[in-house]
């Protein structure tokens, strides 16, 4: 079979190391896989007239509305792997959730990163429950997934790099720190406002200034440009907190282990990959209160939760609303009871290591996908 993969490829986002990794399954099993940006696109009738080109006999998506509203002319088979915010934003603007019902309609099957998204789904359009799959994300591993003798054997693989240099790291990301060791807190995302890297700046800066050995590193490509110079505005004039550009995956991965815990920030995630990623690292989490996380860090169990906000709506509004300084006092309460609870720490590093080793399997995801694409024959 020969199928079209439709999803956001660049800049680098989760949803290309997720279609990037899919589509390395797809093919394995026999079939010939193309994966397109959606950006590339301006209406359905550009897609149907390559469908109709290329002889593409099915197609694949990421993400209900963006890749859903292409799709409207197609008359090939297709199913769709939600993203994140088409369920979690999108779906709050009528005109976008029509699109998207007429789309689940239409589509073969419907993959949901956790049992809470296919909720939501299931909420607006229950006639879409029996075609709705839960498949947990698992971490990414650099540009392809491992062999397959390794499948059988692990579940989640990480990469550190072998040659990776911690202290040259901290120095070219300007962290000063003589005579100490410092505790270095990782935050990892694309720049753009749904990460919310802003978020802990302030609130880092100022216990910097008390505390100087504790350091935020955010470290991550730039997605939205005018966003990112808001953000390179703010770290410039904050105390202790660091930008730092995308790195090759197996450096990043260095750098997560060889950190004292890892940061989520986001106001919206379909699922980390990152936080599974720590997790396997042996790498305490600290996310914020979203569903997306809350799937899969459980509280002092897994990782730590911090800031229970409301349904997400609009950034700006979210971000005025409910930055208070007590959401801020609670990341630095739990902060700091990970620097002086060794136990808590142990724990939460062994227990989130066992969790993600028995429930993010690259078998599994793999095995899923296999069945699912032959659903599109």
């Amino acid at each position: 079979m020969k199928l079209l993969f439709l999803a956001c490829l660049s800049p680098p986002t989760g949803n290309r190391t997720t279609a990037e990794r899919i589509s390395g399954y797809i093919q394995s099993s026999g079939h010939v896989c193309i994966l397109r940006d959606i950006a590339e696109f301006k209406s359905s009738s550009q897609v149907s007239d390559l469908i109709t080109e290329e002889k593409f006999e099915a197609v694949l998506m990421i993400h209900l509305y963006k890749g859903g509203r292409l799709l409207l002319d197609s008359s090939v088979p297709y199913g769709v792997i939600f993203g994140g915010t088409d369920i979690n934003e999108d779906i709050k603007d009528e005109k976008k959730r029509e699109v998207m019902g007429v789309v689940l309609q239409e589509s073969r099957f419907l993959v949901a990163f956790t049992d809470q998204m296919k909720k939501i789904a299931e909420l607006h359009w229950p006639f879409a429950s029996s075609k709705i799959h839960v498949q947990p994300q698992v971490p990414r591993y650099g540009q392809k997934p491992p062999n397959a003798i390794t499948l059988q054997f692990q579940g989640v693989v990480t990469k550190p790099c072998a040659k990776f240099s911690w202290g040259e790291f901290l120095q070219n990301s300007g962290v000063q720190c003589k005579n100490i060791d410092p505790y270095i807190f990782l935050l990892v995302c694309g720049l753009r406002q749904v990460k919310d890297p802003l978020f802990l700046v302030d609130a880092f800066s100022a216990w910097h200034k008390k505390e100087p050995r504790v350091h935020l590193i955010i470290i991550g490509p730039e997605v939205d440009a005018p966003f990112t110079q808001q953000v390179e505005a703010k770290v410039k004039s904050a105390f202790g907190v660091y930008l730092v550009s995308e790195k090759p995956q197996e450096e990043l991965h260095a750098a997560m282990r060889d950190s004292f815990a890892v940061v989520n920030s986001s106001i919206s995630e379909g699922m980390s990959s990152t936080i599974l990623e720590a997790m396997d690292l042996n790498v305490p989490v600290l996310a914020r209160n979203i569903p997306g996380n809350r799937a899969i860090v459980k509280h002092k169990n897994t990782g730590l939760l911090f800031f229970d906000p409301p349904l997400p709506g609009e950034y700006q509004l979210l971000q005025k609303r409910f930055k208070t300084a007590g959401n801020m006092r609670e990341f630095i309460e739990l902060s700091k009871r990970l620097i002086s609870d060794t136990y808590l720490k142990e724990s939460i590093v062994a227990k989130a290591k066992e969790y993600v080793e028995k429930h993010h399997s690259w078998n599994t995801e793999r095995e899923t996908y296999w069945k699912l694409t032959a659903n599109l024959l």
